[in-house]
C-alpha cells in the first residue's frame, strides 16, 4: 500500500478485513469546531475516531509533544489496531492533522499506514457516502515499542546553532516566521530559530487540497533555500504542521529528517534561547 491513497482507491477497499480507516481531525481553538461531534455528524463509512489529544504527552510543559510508548500503545489498542493492519488516515482540519497521526503511527512501528489525499473534503465533494454516529473497533493488546524516528530536543537545537549539522525548517506562515505577527496559538511573539528556512506547510498542497507531486514538493523546498542533500530538522508551533513537512519529505524519498518536538512553543517561550526576525538569512 502506498503512503498516499486516493478516494477512488479507498472506495474500492472499504470493508476489507485488514483495513482500518481513522479520522484524525483536530482543530485549532480559533476554529471553534468540535472534531468528535463533527465525526458523529458524518464520517467515511466504518471510520474510527482518533482523538489526537490522547496522543500528546500530558506531562509536557510545552503542551503538545509526542506521547510515550505506553500511552501510545494504549491508544492504538483501544482503536483495535494490529501491527499488520492497513491503516488509512484522513482529516478535515486546516492544519492537516492526518500527517501528525501518520508520524506517530509509523514512528511506533506500524508499517502499513497511508494518508487519504484530499481528506474528508475531497471525499465529500465527490458525493461519496457518509456515515453518522459512533464507530469503534474491538480493543486489542498492543505491545509498547520505542519511537523509531529521529527527534530533536532543545539542547540539540542549541548545539546545532554552533555546528550547523542540520538545517532547521519552519513550517509556520511567513508572518509568524519573520515576527511581523505574533503567534496567537501559543501566545508568543513571532520569530524563528536563527538560521532556519521557512516552508509554509500549506504551500505543499494544490488548490484542491491534495498533496503536490514530488517534483513540485522538491521545488517548494528548494525555492525556500533548503538543501535537500543535507540533514533536515522540521519544527513549527507545536510539532503538528512540522509533521506535514516530514510527510512531504518522505514522499520525496527523504526518510531521515528529524522533528524538533518542542518546536516554537518551547523555543519561543525560553527567554535564554536566541531568536531571529525577518526573512531567512
Amino acid at each position: 500500500m502506498d503512503s498516499l491513497v486516493t478516494t477512488d482507491w479507498l472506495a474500492r477497499e472499504l470493508g476489507a478485513g485488514d483495513l482500518v480507516v481513522l479520522d484524525a481531525t483536530r482543530h485549532l481553538p480559533v476554529a471553534g469546531r468540535d472534531a468528535e461531534a463533527d465525526f458523529r455528524a458524518g464520517h467515511i463509512p466504518g471510520a474510527r475516531f482518533l482523538d489526537l489529544g490522547r496522543l500528546a504527552d500530558p506531562h509536557s510543559p510545552v503542551g503538545y509533544t509526542l506521547p510515550g510508548h505506553t500511552q501510545a500503545a494504549t491508544v492504538f489498542g483501544s482503536l483495535g489496531l494490529h501491527r499488520d493492519t492497513r491503516i488509512v488516515i484522513y482529516d478535515d482540519s486546516d492544519v492537516k492533522t492526518s500527517a501528525r497521526a501518520w508520524l506517530i503511527l509509523t514512528g511506533y512501528g506500524f508499517g502499513r499506514v497511508a494518508i487519504l489525499d484530499g481528506g474528508l473534503a475531497t471525499w465529500r465533494a465527490e458525493g461519496r457516502p457518509l456515515e453518522t454516529g459512533d464507530s469503534a473497533g474491538e480493543p486489542v493488546l498492543v505491545r509498547p515499542a520505542d519511537f523509531d524516528r529521529p527527534v530533536r530536543r532543545k539542547e540539540d537545537m542549541r548545539e546545532n546553532l554552533e555546528t550547523h549539522a542540520e538545517q532547521a525548517v519552519d513550517a509556520r506562515d511567513a508572518g509568524r516566521f519573520t515576527g511581523e505577527t505574533v503567534d496567537t496559538v501559543h501566545n508568543l511573539p513571532g520569530g524563528h530559530i536563527p538560521g532556519a528556512r521557512n516552508v509554509f506547510f500549506r504551500d505543499l498542497y494544490a488548490e484542491d487540497g491534495t498533496l503536490r507531486p514530488a517534483p513540485d514538493l522538491r521545488a517548494v523546498f528548494e525555492t525556500a533555500g533548503v538543501d535537500l542533500v543535507r540533514p533536515i530538522v522540521a519544527y513549527c508551533g507545536s510539532g503538528v504542521t512540522a509533521s506535514v513537512l516530514l510527510f512531504a519529505l518522505h514522499r520525496m524519498g527523504i526518510e531521515d529528517a528529524a522533528l524538533y518536538d518542542g518546536s516554537w512553543a518551547e523555543w519561543g517561550a525560553d527567554m535564554t534561547t536566541p531568536k531571529a526576525k525577518g526573512p531567512a538569512a
